[in-house]
């Protein structure tokens, strides 16, 4: 299906939304922008499995970068898309239009008509975020053209109110394991019951106080949740193991090693196997072009509680901050929906500031 980089914002957000790409499936979005963008002189279009790259070569003294997934998570009744009015606020409905085919749309756009930014602008569209992170395109592109990952300032476009929320929390998945003995449950004296054991893994979590962390001037809430359990072997069987699955959003002054340490000490009794790590960002708003951006744009910067990919970026030397139309409280739900006001809102800041 093909799209339409002169329509507006609001109806190119529709038509990408309209392309159904849950992760794994993003090959048909990206052969359409890959399509769509290949008509535009000023832009070298680059592409890596399902990731398209598009950047101008303008001899700038400054290079920004500037990204977005293409995928989104499974689908749930929400596609097509319909426009709707709540509450005297007009939205488009649908998965992907909070997380993040708004912000995508919005940067396709821009991409396409502005052929001389005041920075060099390097795009990344990139498939497999909403999934493990070995798997990220954007881990991926890193890993196969590094050369494309030279910038002074990122952005990411994920959903923020159109506002600035600097740097992200760090994740951490690990399971927690408790062993006994299998007995038949008749006789379960006999037996050592694993679910009852992990009754303290539970107790530790629900008494958790998560810290709030104040980091270059922004303070950001950590989350330890227990997000899975799994045990038994049968209804008349006492069960040898029982696992917990545990997620921990923590605060960027803390790494990944510090965040997992901080595991064993809450739950070292037991066995702990790590599933899935990734650092956080501190907020980057510190650079030059950071500043600059936010006096373009307005408002003030807030944190980012969930892990993003300026996480990645933010490794690599990048200083980079999300901005990008949608309620985060809206992404992944049922009723998934953006703003209308939100998207020419982002679109607007960036254009300001890019030209």
């Amino acid at each position: 299906m093909p799209i339409d980089l002169t329509a507006s914002s609001i109806d190119l957000t529709q038509q990408i939304c309209d392309i159904e790409s849950v992760s794994g499936n993003e090959g048909e979005l990206a052969d359409a922008v890959e399509l769509a963008l290949a008509g535009y002189p000023h832009l070298e279009v680059i592409r890596d499995g399902d990731t398209i790259v598009a950047r101008t070569n303008l001899g700038r003294a400054q290079r920004v970068i500037i990204a977005g997934h293409i995928d989104t998570v499974p689908l749930n009744d929400n596609l097509p898309t319909r426009f709707e009015t709540l509450a005297g606020v007009d939205y488009l409905w649908g998965r992907g239009t909070v997380d993040m085919k708004a912000g995508t749309a919005v940067q396709l756009k821009l991409a396409a008509e502005l052929t001389e930014p005041t920075v060099d602008v390097t795009w990344m569209w990139y498939d497999h975020e909403e999934v493990s992170a070995e798997l990220n395109g954007l881990g991926r592109l890193a890993r196969n053209r590094p050369d494309l990952f030279v910038g002074d300032f990122a952005i990411l476009g994920e959903p923020s109110n159109s506002q600035v929320e600097g740097g992200c929390n760090g994740n951490l998945r690990i399971e927690v394991r408790t062993y006994g003995l299998r007995a038949h449950s008749a006789r379960g004296w006999v037996g050592d019951n694993a679910i009852h054991k992990a009754a303290t893994i539970l107790d530790t979590l629900a008494a958790y106080r998560p810290r709030e962390v104040e980091v270059d001037g922004l303070v950001y809430r950590e989350g330890l949740n227990a997000v899975g359990i799994s045990g038994g072997v049968a209804g008349n069987v006492i069960p040898d193991e029982c696992m917990v699955h545990i997620n921990y959003r923590f605060a960027p002054n803390r790494t990944v090693d510090e965040a997992v340490a901080h595991m064993h000490e809450l739950f070292g009794e037991h066995e702990i196997t790590v599933v899935d790590q990734a650092e956080g960002a501190r907020p980057g708003l510190d650079a030059a072009l950071a500043q600059e951006f936010l006096a373009a744009v307005g408002g003030e910067a807030k944190p980012k509680y969930g892990w993003t990919d300026v996480a990645r970026f933010s490794a690599l030397g990048i200083p980079a901050v999300n901005y990008g139309p949608g309620d985060p409280l809206k992404a992944h739900a049922d009723d998934e929906r953006v703003a209308l006001e939100q998207i020419t809102a982002c679109e607007d800041g960036l254009r300001a500031w890019l030209s």
